[in-house]
């Protein structure tokens, strides 16, 4: 009917509007696509075919994979041991380079940015660097590595699944929307990703903000705690000097006492040797205490004493209680309180105001407003929040206990799944899903922790997209606009309206998610070559590539918005700092495709 091409084209726009405002898009999505299936444009299997999606289906696998190289301390353990102890911000940047872009290449970018981001503000608070130094090129090193293989980003997934759905459909017009190889990107992904690191790391520096304001005020905010933690047989900082065992190079750190054999050692020199049963004291910001829980073999001791109050860590987290005035843990002492009996969790670290407390932990008589930090179960920040003993109960996010006897099973797991995809010994999407199962029945990651893991956001944002599409080729926008831009950019040839589509969807990229703007642009990019009469499948590559490249905004990439915040960074930054690498990628992306993909 004539007003579906307008009725599609308006919901377009709103879908737009309301991404702009921040509005979620999944909600505006499916609610677009649903208008589109009651309007008759697309039929109901048209609107949830894209639940069907293999790309989509294998996007979903692989948050399991990396869910559970995260929880085995797989990814910390690499990205420490390969950032080693850079020096200077080029050095880091260098490491980044290789380590991160190498990383993304077969994992999704999340983690990837989560588990850097607090790596590298323990770097920056070490030598008093400003995290927007840092912050911004960890996002966009980890999109460029993404674009190197088919699974290094979700969007070439989504890529992929709709050539696999339009190769079905027509297979005799659609010969050349075969489904992709795991490294047939690596043609262009990995010069792309070669030169962008090499802007980042020699050029980036002059245009990066500098908000050393911004980092001091992050220290202003950060809590004291004063905690005890204990080196048990077998761990790895047993034999080694406080200094070589990086304890006195933590941020936010103080190292006030070692207790060996009731013997007190304090002030403790930087070669003092720890041995196994040493009690270490520590004030420190919350953040450090985490990642001194991640060492295996040092643990905190909780309230009951040095020999029997080693809190229980698998499946604890930590939460912050503040006590309030009617509590009846004042006036007593952790110890005495008795703490693990009245509330089924243990006090590893407790914080006083600006008052810097010294000691044990179980000696510490609680007063009003002290901040208790807690290892509890899972479902203590819920059980107690209406509690009247304390006033605030909160969980500390990304404290639960590393599971690093499963790390390396957990990277012999990765290397199966990168083997089985190269090899195509089967689909993709099975390949990803026994390898996600793998994960779970060897207990690297809880079947609830690996149901947690998917982001069905994103997911049902893409599925929302993927029937968006499909409306806009039966209204006829698709056949339409494709005729207006073969008209318009036609004359100049293939290669410009190939330029053409890897902006659009660039531009499409920075308004929309990535996945959702590859989703909407696929069947407008196979239009196009239809009607220039040329080979569709380097315009389906060029739509993969410029889905990923959005380096001007923090709005259109996930990882983008993961460092605006803690980076202090504004919007004007992402432009001056990624214009310049949004060009460098188009220009190498217009030259290299047609060379790998003849038109």
């Amino acid at each position: 009917m004539w007003w579906h091409s307008w009725f599609t084209l308006g919901l377009i726009a709103v879908v737009f509007f309301g991404l702009i405002r921040n509005y979620a898009p999944d909600a505006l999505l499916v609610g677009a696509v649903v208008l589109c299936g009651l309007a008759g444009i697309i039929e109901p299997r048209e609107v949830f075919a894209g639940f069907s999606n293999t790309g989509v289906l294998t996007v979903a696998a692989l948050y399991i994979v990396a869910a559970g190289l995260r929880e085995t301390g797989a990814l910390d353990m690499l990205g420490n041991r390969l950032l080693g102890a850079a020096k200077g911000e080029r050095g880091v940047m260098g490491r980044m380079a290789v380590t991160v872009t190498g990383l993304s290449s077969f994992l999704n970018n999340t983690p990837i940015v989560a588990m850097f981001m607090p790596i590298l503000n323990a770097w920056c608070k070490k030598r008093q660097v400003s995290p927007s130094r840092l912050l911004m090129p960890l996002s966009f090193l980890s999109i460029l590595g993404g674009m190197c293989t088919l699974i290094g980003t979700s969007t070439n997934l989504v890529v992929n699944g709709l050539m696999v759905e339009r190769f079905k459909q027509d297979p005799e017009l659609s010969a050349n929307l075969h489904s992709m190889s795991l490294f047939e990107l690596s043609w262009v992904g990995v010069p792309c990703a070669v030169v962008g690191a090499g802007y980042l790391v020699f050029l980036s520096h002059r245009l990066l903000p500098d908000r050393r304001g911004f980092m001091e005020q992050l220290g202003d905010t950060v809590r004291e705690y004063l905690v005890n933690m204990q080196v048990q047989a077998g761990c790895r900082l047993i034999g080694q000097s406080v200094q070589a065992a990086g304890l006195r190079q933590l941020p936010g750190l103080f190292l006030t006492e070692v207790v060996r054999g009731g013997e007190i050692i304090s002030p403790v020199s930087p070669d003092q040797t720890l041995q196994a049963g040493d009690v270490v004291t520590f004030t420190g910001s919350v953040e450090t205490i985490v990642d001194l829980e991640k060492i295996p073999g040092f643990v905190p001791v909780a309230d009951e004493g040095y020999e029997s109050g080693l809190a229980k860590r698998r499946h604890a987290m930590l939460c912050e209680a503040v006590v309030s005035n009617a509590s009846p843990l004042i006036g007593k002492t952790i110890r005495d309180n008795d703490f693990r009996a009245l509330y089924n969790a243990a006090v590893v670290a407790v914080h006083r105001g600006g008052e810097r407390l010294k000691g044990r932990v179980g000696d510490i008589v609680v007063r009003n407003g002290d901040t208790l930090l807690l290892q509890a179960g899972p479902h203590f920040a819920r059980a107690h929040r209406n509690n009247t003993d304390f006033v605030l109960v909160s969980s500390v996010a990304e404290s639960r206990a590393v599971r690093h006897d499963k790390a390396v099973l957990s990277l012999v797991l990765l290397a199966c799944l990168v083997a089985l995809m190269a090899t195509r010994a089967v689909p993709i999407v099975l390949a990803a899903f026994f390898v996600a199962g793998l994960m779970v029945a060897t207990r690297c990651i809880s079947v609830t922790d690996a149901r947690q893991s998917v982001d069905f956001q994103t997911i049902i944002t893409i599925c929302a997209a993927f029937g968006l599409g499909k409306a806009l080729v039966n209204s006829g926008c698709v056949a339409s606009i494709s005729a207006l831009t073969v008209d318009v950019l036609g004359q100049f040839g293939p290669v410009m309206v190939l330029a053409a589509v890897f902006v659009l969807t660039s531009i499409f990229t920075m308004v929309v998610t990535n996945n959702a703007a590859a989703a909407l642009m696929f069947p407008f990019a196979i239009a196009i070559a239809t009607q220039l009469n040329v080979n569709p499948r380097p315009f389906a590559v060029a739509v993969a590539l410029g889905a990923s490249t959005c380096f001007m905004s923090p709005i259109g990439y996930q990882t983008n918005l993961m460092v605006y915040a803690p980076g202090g960074y504004r919007f004007s930054d992402f432009a001056r700092v990624g214009l310049p690498l949004n060009l460098i990628i188009l220009v190498l992306a217009t030259v290299l495709i047609p060379l790998v993909w003849p038109l």
